[in-house]
């Protein structure tokens, strides 16, 4: 099987399983870090390839409509992780947009792929997802909202870049008299 087969059948298995997972609500941002290099065997930086972004953008892009989410790319270090958002994802959750425009060498392939191929695509400096996948070690938790709660998938690699996936909880404030479940303090469950 080729790299881009492989890496078209990993993300496949993934999508699959944050389906599945039920952590993904509509409504809910989803950030996508993500380096080409690491997936095609390489380190981050050295050899970003968009036909890799291309595969991994097609497998992401049905998540939307299927589950009502937005998806938020994340840029290389060079944009500072400035995030590729639609418009529309902007306009409601009252993000900033930035003057950039990520290419390969500034904002990386990732990136640069999926501001081509969005719809309205803005640039935005900072977001808080409410969950997220890290292809290739690229540091996504800077965008998730705080509390951000592992998630152990079976499908641990896309071609040859370790993946981290993540989802976030409300944070648990209070002492010892505090309840955090619906059913411990009387009401239905929901």
């Amino acid at each position: 099987m080729g790299l881009k087969q492989r890496v078209r059948h990993d993300m496949e298995a993934i999508s699959n399983e944050w389906v599945e997972s039920g952590h993904l609500n509509p409504g809910d941002i989803f950030v996508v870090g993500c380096s080409t290099s690491e997936v095609a065997g390489e380190r981050i930086g050295t050899s970003g390839s968009e036909e890799i972004a291309a595969v991994i953008f097609e497998a992401l892009s049905a998540l939307p409509s299927k589950l009502g989410i937005a998806i938020a790319f994340q840029c290389c270090e060079h944009l500072n992780r400035a995030l590729v958002v639609e418009k529309e994802t902007m306009l409601r959750h009252s993000l900033e947009d930035v003057s950039a425009i990520p290419v390969p060498r500034a904002g990386g392939s990732m990136a640069s792929y999926a501001y081509k191929h969005m719809k309205n695509p803005v640039v935005v400096e900072t977001i808080r997802a409410d969950s997220g996948i890290d292809i290739g070690e690229t540091m996504i938790g800077m965008h998730l909202k705080p509390v951000a709660v592992p998630l152990r998938f079976e499908q641990r690699m896309i071609g040859n870049a370790r993946v981290t996936a993540a989802r976030t909880r409300p944070k648990l404030i209070g002492g010892k008299r505090a309840v955090y479940d619906r059913r411990d303090a009387g009401y239905d469950a929901y």
